[in-house]
């Protein structure tokens, strides 16, 4: 743990110093971020610096390279994920910018990338010696074999947490606030979990591995709170789809290659929701011709009703604390 601690201090002081120069240079390329006509709310961010995410990229892979052996297999397709989802945010918000509207990439342009991205993880987990298809069920000591079952399950697990993280960013701080909280929370987890295995005598290499893992999240851990402090309302700077799907593929991807997939639903709760409510407002509507929200996602339905938007996010954060603290208080 005091290496992923050094990390988590590297990654924010780093990011601290570098984010108002990429705002700087996001300002310079006129990087600014077209809101949607019909979220009237939040017309007066029109212009707002968007691609922010880079910032905490740059961070992650600084923490990568300082704190990661590049022979640990976990840590490095992780941080891959990270960045490729991360890439294809960039892209689509560089169309966005570029052509000064709030469409970007196609739907089914981003649908096939994030396919593409979450195959060839489905098979490297199901590959992968210290993976393969076990699938760790919360609060037991049990480990369900999913056998070749688990690559269609990880392009499920992927697909599901990159959009569910995607639509949560709609608030200043939202997405990035309640990514920390659930960092934090899978920091203590995975570090109990590394001491439990180190107390049982398991695989040193292994072991190894989870290390390097817990010393990335809290890279990015560290530098996503930096970046939160030019995020949060009023932001001065926006994640963009740069960095919501980069933050999405990294959940599923330290979720992945730990097996505790299962940590997403339930520490990741808000997340769901927001992918939920968008399923079901969408759904009702095609049947009915009526809405359930009165905008969706649901932060969105919040804000509607009247909730300042500061308010909104810090009951998001304070509810992903509860649950991170209850599954740490679980976990055995």
């Amino acid at each position: 743990m005091t290496q992923a601690l050094y990390s988590f201090l590297i990654g924010f002081f780093l990011c601290v110093l570098l984010a108002p120069l990429i705002i700087k240079l996001i300002n310079k390329l006129k990087g600014g971020q077209p809101i949607l006509n019909y979220v009237e709310a939040h017309v007066n961010k029109s212009g707002t610096p968007t691609m922010g995410g880079i910032i905490f990229l740059v961070g992650a892979v600084v923490c990568f390279l300082c704190f990661v052996n590049a022979n640990n297999q976990l840590a490095l397709v992780s941080l891959a994920c990270m960045l490729s989802y991360g890439l294809l945010g960039f892209l689509d918000d560089f169309i966005k910018v570029k052509f000064k509207h709030n469409l970007g990439l196609k739907a089914y342009q981003k649908v096939i990338g994030q396919v593409g991205l979450a195959v060839l993880m489905g098979v490297f987990i199901y590959l992968n010696t210290f993976v393969g298809s076990g699938v760790l069920i919360p609060f037991t000591n049990l480990e369900v074999n999913f056998g070749w079952g688990i690559i269609p399950f990880v392009v499920f697990v992927f697909l599901a947490t990159t959009n569910a993280v995607n639509l949560t960013d709609g608030l200043d701080g939202l997405a990035g606030g309640v990514s920390f909280v659930f960092f934090v929370g899978f920091l203590i987890i995975l570090n109990n979990h590394i001491l439990g295995l180190e107390y049982a005598g398991e695989n040193p290499a292994l072991i190894a591995e989870l290390k390097s893992v817990l010393s990335l999240v809290g890279g990015v851990a560290g530098s996503l709170l930096a970046f939160l402090c030019f995020n949060c309302h009023p932001a001065k700077v926006f994640m963009g789809d740069t960095g919501s799907l980069a933050l999405g593929g990294f959940v599923a991807a330290i979720c992945s290659v730990t097996k505790m997939y299962l940590l997403v639903p339930i520490m990741g709760l808000m997340f769901v929701l927001s992918a939920v409510s968008v399923i079901v407002q969408v759904l009702y509507f095609k049947a009915t011709k009526k809405r359930i929200f009165l905008m969706a996602p649901l932060h969105h339905h919040f804000e509607k009703k009247g909730c300042y938007e500061t308010k909104i996010v810090a009951i998001y954060i304070i509810i992903t604390l509860v649950l991170c603290a209850t599954v740490i208080a679980l976990w055995n």
